[in-house]
């Protein structure tokens, strides 16, 4: 279920990069690049990453990035929630990266893209828009 308030927090974290940063020309698609920042506290974090290829058959688009957020990265606490691992948090941020592609300020920038991906790095990659 979609917390509003961290949402918002989210939302305005998305916006700031999407407007503020002029994406590459050469951009394909973008990746929602997942971290665990302290597993005994359940706290993940979020960067977003512009990718300037994309292959539904090869995972490692995300790592020919043109753009990067870098440092600036979103950061979720899931220790109060029922599932605490990494499968939780992945939930989660899919929850509210959808959530912006349907009603997001700047969504049109990442509907443009010929992918949106997530997924922790080094780990398993899910497309979460595909026009």
């Amino acid at each position: 279920m979609l917390q509003m308030e961290i949402y918002e927090e989210f939302a305005g974290w998305l916006d700031n990069l999407l407007e503020n940063n002029e994406m590459p020309e050469s951009t394909a698609a973008f990746c929602f690049n997942l971290y665990e920042e302290s597993d005994e506290d359940c706290i993940y974090a979020v960067q977003l990453i512009a990718a300037d290829r994309f292959d539904a058959d090869d995972n490692d688009w995300p790592c020919d990035e043109v753009w990067s957020s870098e440092e600036d990265i979103f950061c979720i606490d899931i220790s109060d929630e029922s599932e605490k691992d990494w499968k939780g948090a992945m939930e989660r941020f899919k929850e509210m990266a959808v959530h912006y592609l349907e009603a997001g300020n700047y969504r049109n920038v990442l509907l443009q893209a010929k992918a949106v991906g997530m997924g922790f790095v080094d780990g398993e990659l899910e497309i979460i828009f595909k026009p």
